[in-house]
C-alpha cells in the first residue's frame, strides 16, 4: 500500500489533536515505519499507522474539532508490520499488548511514549450521529458512549475477529479497486466486533471520570500485572487508587468492562496463553509461575477462558 507523505500525516495529526508544529523538533526522536489514512469526512477518518519511538517522547493531545460530536477508536498493537526483526531497529524494542481504547473526541489526554517503544495503531474517529445510525435500535444499551458532554474512558480486550479485520485492512487491499468503501465496511466491521465485546461487559452505573482517576486505575491495573503469581490484597490496590473500596471497584470496573479479580484472572489466562504457545513452556511450569499449586484447578480455569485445555492450546499453531 503506498503511504502517504510526511506533510499529509503531519496535516492530518493536528486534526486528530497532535500539536505537530508546536513538536515539530522533538518529531526527530520517531521513526515513522508506515503512515495511511483514509479521510471519509465529515463522518469518519481512518488513520494507520506504524512507528518507533528511539527517545522516550511525551505530548499533550488537546481535543480533536474536525468533527464536532465523536469518538475516538484506537486499535493498539494489533498487527505485525514486519518490523520486529527489521536490522536496524533496536533488537529490545517494547510494546504493549493489543487492546482497544474509546474516548470522546472533546478529550484531552497525556500520551507518552517510552524509550524503544514499538507503535502499532488503527485509529478511527467518527461522528456520533453516524455511528448511531448502524446501531439502530441497539444503541440505547451504549447510551454511555453517545453522551456528547460526558468524559470516559474504556478500555477493551482485543479478539481474534478483531485480529482478523486488521490482517485485511493491511495484507489483503493492495489491489483494492474501491479503496475508500473497502476501507470504510472494513471499518465498521472492527467496530460490529467490538461492540459485540463490550455488550458483554459487566454492568455498571456509568459517571464522569478525571483524568487523575483514570491514571489511578491504570496504575492498579499495571500492580496487578506485576504479581500474578500472587493476587495482591484490596487494601493494597485501595492505597495504590487513593479512592475508597467502592469507588476503586466502580472505576475500575467502568474503565475495563471486568471488575477486580475477574480482570486479575483474566490477564493470568492470557499471561498462561503466551507462556505456552510464544515460550513453549509446560502446562506444569505455566501453572507454578502464575502461583498455581493446583495444575488441576489451573487447567479448568484455563479451559473455560480459552475454550480448550492448556496442553491442546500449545499445541496448535497461532
Amino acid at each position: 500500500m503506498k503511504k502517504q507523505s510526511k506533510d499529509q500525516m503531519l496535516e492530518f495529526a493536528e486534526k486528530l489533536g497532535v500539536p505537530v508544529f508546536e513538536q515539530i523538533a522533538n518529531l526527530t526522536v520517531l521513526q515513522f515505519n508506515y503512515v495511511r489514512i483514509i479521510d471519509l469526512l465529515p463522518e469518519m477518518l481512518i488513520m494507520m499507522r506504524s512507528l518507533v519511538a528511539k527517545e522516550a517522547f511525551s505530548f499533550r493531545r488537546e481535543p480533536i474539532t474536525v468533527i464536532k460530536n465523536g469518538l475516538l477508536f484506537s486499535f493498539q498493537n494489533v498487527f505485525n508490520d514486519g518490523q520486529e526483526n527489521v536490522a536496524d531497529l533496536p533488537g529490545n524494542l517494547q510494546q504493549e499488548r493489543s487492546h482497544v481504547r474509546i474516548t470522546p473526541l472533546h478529550m484531552t489526554s497525556e500520551v507518552h511514549f517510552a524509550k524503544q517503544s514499538h507503535i502499532k495503531q488503527i485509529s478511527i474517529i467518527i461522528e456520533m450521529t453516524y455511528l448511531s445510525r448502524f446501531l439502530g435500535k441497539d444503541q440505547p444499551q451504549f447510551s454511555y458512549l453517545f453522551d456528547a458532554d460526558s468524559t470516559f474512558w474504556i478500555e477493551e480486550f482485543m479478539s481474534p475477529e478483531i485480529a482478523s479485520i486488521v490482517d485485511q485492512m493491511l495484507n489483503n487491499s493492495h489491489n483494492v479497486s474501491f479503496p475508500d468503501l473497502f476501507y470504510s465496511m472494513k471499518a465498521l466491521e472492527l467496530l460490529y466486533f467490538l461492540f459485540n465485546n463490550l455488550s458483554r461487559r459487566e454492568s455498571v452505573s456509568h459517571q464522569q471520570v478525571t483524568r487523575d482517576e483514570i491514571s489511578k486505575v491504570y496504575e492498579v491495573r499495571n500492580a496487578m500485572a506485576a504479581s500474578l503469581d500472587c493476587a495482591l490484597p484490596i487494601s493494597e490496590l485501595v492505597k495504590i487508587s487513593g479512592m475508597n473500596e467502592l469507588k476503586l471497584r466502580k472505576v475500575f470496573t467502568q474503565v475495563f468492562g471486568k471488575g477486580l479479580y475477574t480482570y486479575f484472572q483474566y490477564m493470568r489466562m492470557e499471561e498462561a496463553a503466551r507462556l505456552l504457545r510464544e515460550e513453549r513452556l509446560s502446562v506444569s511450569e505455566t501453572g507454578y509461575r502464575l502461583g498455581f499449586s493446583n495444575l488441576s484447578y489451573f487447567g479448568r480455569l484455563f479451559e473455560e477462558h480459552k475454550g480448550m485445555k492448556p496442553k491442546k492450546w500449545s499445541s496448535q499453531t497461532p
